[in-house]
This record gives structure tokens, C-alpha cells and sequence, in this order.
């Protein structure tokens, strides 16, 4: 039988010790309803009123008031880079207007692997390296995973 979370505290409210943990990467760090296997090994049903985005460090809260502690998955990224900050801004229009999940950030922009993409942003002038990493993609609006 598998445990059941209905709520969640973000990492710098969570006000007690964690009995457990996920490692969960970040398209399974946004759910509302989701079965996920803990690092002991049991299985936690998520159980939430409305979807959320869980970040590196914050904890779901079971029925009985435990804590579960979710942490980040390296992933395998590319990491895309511009010439200067206003080339970055037409690369990151780009990858926007293709609806792909990216974490941004000032000097760089961080995609899922994607070789079209990645040779669409070179022909653009982008240096885009693979890298292994923690992701944190920003969710545009338009974008829900009511799962």
C-alpha cells in the first residue's frame, strides 16, 4: 500500500525532518497526481488540489504529518550560449516560440537535448554545449501537466 501526500512545503518552510526522499527530475518534479518510488524504496501516491512545480530541497507532506524530501535529478542538458546578452535574448525568442521548456538564466540558457534545435541555434551563431546538470525550467502560462 502506498503512502499519500496532499501537500507540500517549499524548502524554507518545512519546519521538521524528512523520513525519506525522491530523487525526481524536473518534468516529474511538476504533478499534481502521481505515483513516485521513494529512495527506501516505498511508493508515494501525490495526492494534490491543483498542479505544482516542486524545486530541489522542498517537501510533500503525508496524510500523518511526515515529510518527504524531494531533491533535483541531474539531467542531460545542452547548454546554450550568445554572443552577448541581446544575441541571447533572439536565441531565447526562439526556443520560446517552439514551446520548450528552458532554465534562464543571465549568461545562458539551459534545453532538454534536442538535435534540430541544437544545429538551429548553432546556424544562429549559439555555442551549445552538452552538460549534465540539475534543471529548473521555467512553465510558460500555456503550460499545465494536470497529470
Amino acid at each position: 500500500m502506498a503512502w499519500r501526500a496532499t501537500s507540500f512545503r517549499r524548502t524554507g518552510l518545512i519546519g521538521g525532518t524528512p523520513f525519506d526522499s525522491a530523487v525526481l527530475d524536473a518534468e516529474s518534479r511538476h504533478l499534481r497526481r502521481k505515483l513516485i518510488r521513494l529512495a527506501s524504496g516505498a511508493e508515494l501516491l501525490v495526492d494534490l488540489e491543483k498542479p505544482v512545480k516542486l524545486e530541489d530541497g522542498d517537501c510533500l507532506v503525508l496524510e500523518d504529518g511526515r515529510l518527504v524530501k524531494i531533491a533535483a535529478a541531474e539531467e542531460e542538458l545542452l547548454e546554450v550560449r550568445g554572443r552577448d546578452a541581446e544575441h541571447l535574448a533572439k536565441i531565447a525568442w526562439h526556443i520560446g516560440n517552439r514551446h520548450l521548456a528552458a532554465q534562464i538564466e543571465t549568461d545562458r540558457l539551459l534545453i532538454k537535448p534536442d538535435p534540430v534545435i541544437a544545429r538551429m541555434l548553432r546556424q544562429q551563431g549559439a555555442r551549445v554545449t552538452p552538460v549534465k546538470e540539475l534543471f529548473a525550467p521555467e512553465h510558460g502560462a500555456y503550460h499545465s501537466h494536470d497529470h
